[in-house]
């Protein structure tokens, strides 16, 4: 409020001359109103297409008040969006400075902004807070403990090693002969009961082919042979059958365990354990399964974050089973051997360990949020200090945040009204007016004055909220209103124009002001849809959410984010997208009342409207129940024409209900509400009379319009339905009464309708609908379609030659639309039924 102040002085010279030139004009003006007021043809409302949202025309101003219009209003919106340039100092931080600058006296000063920067960056490098997540840490213990005893399963069924006394042949070859491809099996066996082989002939050598066969052996099917050799020699034959039996028998258990083996894997597809397991002695096994918990239990207690390389897991794998891995020699095994079966043993149970971990650290959130919260207290405020005499800052040096706070606070920084900074915004300001105003042209004028103010009242609230800092600065409530009001391309560019000025003129965030645009443009495109005020407050949910997520999505991609305030980030957009949620409440809340004050006519308003529980259409339907039936009908033909010929069918809807309701004033003088009693215009007899009550249900019904609050749009229909028509009846009544008396005379316009004729298509449209239905009542139901054609063309074409339709923009070519679709409305009403013989009727 200082800085408007402060900029209402500094313009006050500047404006005194334009408003001295107004306060001479003005007069003159008004005088010139009056009298063109009193020559001037009646300006009725018009209705807007329903793009627009807004069923009103324009009142055309003199070229002079429009003039001051524009001129005051880029003033207004100039002072009130141009924060910035007022009180703005000369020199800032990032300048260089253009002289030096003397302490006149000793000052120590907090430097906020500094420390704003340094609380922000302690709070986005603070460290991350982890705990141990006991559900995955279970899961991980007992996805292993089940490896492990189906390990054990498979092992049982694969047969235990050795499967033969060591003394018949070592573990080392009972594990190659389990495991041998079947030829290389039978070759050996083959081999082996062969009578001129012996184990010295092995080791010494032959001649001829079985030396060849004997060379192609591989260094295990060697040592298996041998000692097959050594046990023929000092075994019977019946022995040797025996063992071939118990190898047999394993290897077949060996090949059944295998593929079970391999179906054993873990949730994330990997396979745990491989065949080497059965080569395990149990002892072995027994050591690996010890192994295997103790080190589950160490590093799952140590934790394992989500970022740990893999090769980090396996280093920190490697080095716990060096520890906790050992293996007991077998007695009567070399040392080579148990040194592969210790290196087996590691293998197998690294590989396990490796499938079954994952990270099993997150986040604590809590204390994370504590400890950032910790960091950004702990940042001391920055203060500056500077002695008397000292220089603050010196020519030709460039001016640091600290060294501005010093000029400042000892008024150096030559604050004033920038006035050329201004005066472009101002340039910029009257862009921005010039487009909206342009917009209104190209949409016909369909702004009245008082739109224009509210339009203006909108703007200058969202500078108000600017001023106050307050968060998303109104504007999904100025796209919801002026959507639903006006239409989504006016509100698109109010938006707009808010979003360049916005930042040029005051201090706003960008961001978050995007942000809110992006919601504010969502509501206005919506708005115009919708049809309920349900509908507004659902849509204001959806506001709150497009302001929330298009926060959190401008926040990650222009800033970066630290893994600490990840919280801090989504609690803010998600406070965004509530302040969003409230704005759209506030716009619901106030526009009611905005469209009462203003005289708007929204699409949810005409429907509300349009509600038959409506008080005056209650009314309407009790005191004259005929007029009600009637006005049912009139607006089902008015509705479909006007939905046909692209009009606006909520206007016409609504208008219709309401444009008989001045019959209310005298029911029984209306004959559809006579119900077959005495005519009471018979009973008078007196066609003036008469003429005087058929032509007062439109004065009296603008009358109730008024008295109830309707909108001028809908009063409008009232006395337009009727235009300027002759009330031919009773005027051809006084006709003949003046036969009989000569000096009696018989003016046309005393049996006229006041007007004004139809000024919109949609109130003429009511007129046709109105004048044909009755007609089309009348006709007998075993009329055809060309018969209901040719009297509703008629009526059609008398209403086109009277003249009543040349200020409604409806064409000759829309007469023969509205023509066929009135018929085929009628063929609906009047559509035939199956005739119910006597019996059935009396079942019945």
């Amino acid at each position: 409020m200082q800085s408007v102040t402060f900029m209402v002085k500094a313009v006050w010279q500047r404006l005194r001359t334009s408003v001295g030139w107004c306060k001479t004009q003005l007069p003159q003006v008004s005088t010139s109103l009056r009298q063109k007021s009193n020559t001037s043809i009646r300006q009725s409302t018009k209705s807007a297409n329903q793009s627009k949202g807004l069923y009103a025309v324009s009142r055309h101003t003199p070229f002079n008040q429009t003039q001051i219009a524009i001129l005051l209003t880029v003033l207004l919106l100039t002072a009130i969006l141009g924060q910035r340039f007022y009180n703005q100092p000369a020199l800032s931080a990032g300048t260089v400075a253009a002289d030096t600058f003397i302490a006149p006296y000793n000052a120590t000063l907090p430097d906020l902004v500094t420390t704003a920067e340094n609380r922000q960056a302690a709070r986005s490098g603070s460290l991350i807070v982890l705990q141990i997540d006991q559900e995955r840490t279970n899961a991980i213990l007992e996805e292993a403990k089940s490896i492990l005893s189906q390990g054990s399963i498979l092992r049982q069924q694969a047969g235990n090693i050795p499967y033969l006394p060591p003394a018949q042949l070592s573990s080392r070859t009972q594990r190659y002969l389990r495991q041998a491809p079947a030829q290389d099996w039978e070759d050996l066996w083959a081999l082996a009961q062969m009578p001129t082989l012996t184990s010295t002939v092995l080791q010494q050598g032959t001649n001829g082919s079985l030396q060849i066969r004997l060379n192609s052996l591989g260094a295990n099917q060697r040592i298996a042979l041998n000692e097959l050799l050594r046990l023929r020699e000092r075994t019977p034959s019946i022995s040797m059958a025996t063992v071939r039996s118990q190898i047999d028998g394993n290897r077949q258990k060996y090949a059944d365990a295998k593929p079970e083996l391999q179906q054993l894997i873990t949730r994330d597809g990997v396979q745990p354990l491989d065949y080497r397991l059965f080569d395990l002695s149990d002892n072995d096994w027994k050591a690996i399964q010890a192994a295997s918990r103790l080190v589950l239990d160490r590093m799952l207690a140590q934790g394992i974050h989500e970022g740990m390389p893999a090769s980090l897991w396996q280093q920190a794998i490697d080095s716990q089973l060096q520890e906790t891995l050992k293996l007991d020699v077998p007695p009567g095994i070399n040392r080579d051997e148990f040194s592969d079966q210790e290196t087996i043993a590691k293998d197998i149970t690294a590989k396990l360990l490796s499938s079954v971990l994952r990270p099993n650290l997150i986040e604590d959130q809590e204390q994370t949020r504590l400890r950032a919260e910790q960091a950004e207290n702990e940042v001391k405020t920055v203060t500056v200090s500077v002695e008397q005499g000292d220089a603050i800052v010196r020519k030709g040096e460039t001016i640091t945040q600290g060294d501005f706070v010093l000029l400042d606070h000892f008024n150096l920084t030559q604050r004033r009204l920038n006035w050329f900074g201004f005066t472009g915004f101002g340039a910029l300001v009257s862009m921005g007016v010039g487009a909206l105003l342009w917009i209104d042209h190209w949409q016909k004028g369909s702004l009245r004055q008082r739109d224009h103010i509210l339009v203006l009242c909108l703007i200058v609230s969202v500078a108000g909220l600017m001023a106050l800092k307050i968060p998303g600065l109104g504007l999904p409530a100025v796209g919801l209103l002026l959507g639903s009001f006006y239409g989504y391309i006016l509100a698109t560019v109010t938006i707009a124009l808010l979003v360049v000025l916005l930042p040029v003129g005051g201090s706003v965030s960008v961001l978050p002001l995007f942000a809110a645009a992006c919601a504010a443009l969502v509501g206005a495109w919506i708005a115009p849809r919708l049809r309920s005020r349900e509908e507004f407050a659902l849509l204001g949910g959806v506001v709150g959410l497009t302001q929330g997520v298009i926060h959190l999505v401008l926040t990650l991609m222009f800033n970066s984010v630290s893994a600490t305030v990840w919280y801090t980030i989504i609690r803010d957009s998600a406070l965004f997208g509530v302040y969003g949620i409230a704005w759209s409440i506030v716009a619901l809340g106030v526009s009611p009342y905005l469209e009462s004050v203003f005289d708007l006519v929204t699409p949810i308003r005409l429907a509300e409207l349009s509600n038959p529980n409506r008080p005056l259409l209650k009314r309407l339907a009790a005191d004259a129940p005929g007029t009600f039936q009637h006005t049912m009908f009139v607006a089902n033909l008015a509705e479909a024409a006007a939905r046909t010929l692209g009009h606006n069918v909520e206007l016409v809807r609504a208008g219709t209900l309401y444009h008989d309701i001045g019959k209310m004033h005298d029911p029984l003088g209306f004959i559809e509400n006579q119900m077959g009693g005495p005519n009471k215009h018979d009973l008078i007899n007196d066609p003036w009379v008469s003429s005087d009550i058929i032509k007062k249900h439109v004065t009296e019904g603008v009358v109730m319009a008024r008295k109830h609050r309707l909108p001028k749009a809908i009063q409008a229909f009232i006395p337009e339905h009727q235009g300027a028509m002759l009330i031919s009846y009773f005027y051809y009544q006084a006709q003949e009464i003046a036969k009989q008396n000569p000096e009696m005379k018989v003016l046309e316009e005393d049996f006229r309708y006041d007007g004004p004729i139809p000024q919109s298509p949609e109130t003429g449209i009511v007129m046709l609908a109105d004048s044909c239905e009755a007609a089309l009542r009348s006709l007998h139901k075993e009329a055809c379609a060309e018969e209901a054609y040719a009297m509703v063309n008629k009526i059609l074409r008398a209403r086109w030659k009277d003249k009543q339709l040349v200020d409604s923009s409806l064409t000759r070519k829309d007469m023969d639309v509205i023509a066929n679709v009135f018929v085929q409305v009628w063929q609906q009403f009047n559509h035939k039924r199956i005739a119910y013989p006597k019996g059935a009727l009396a079942a019945k």
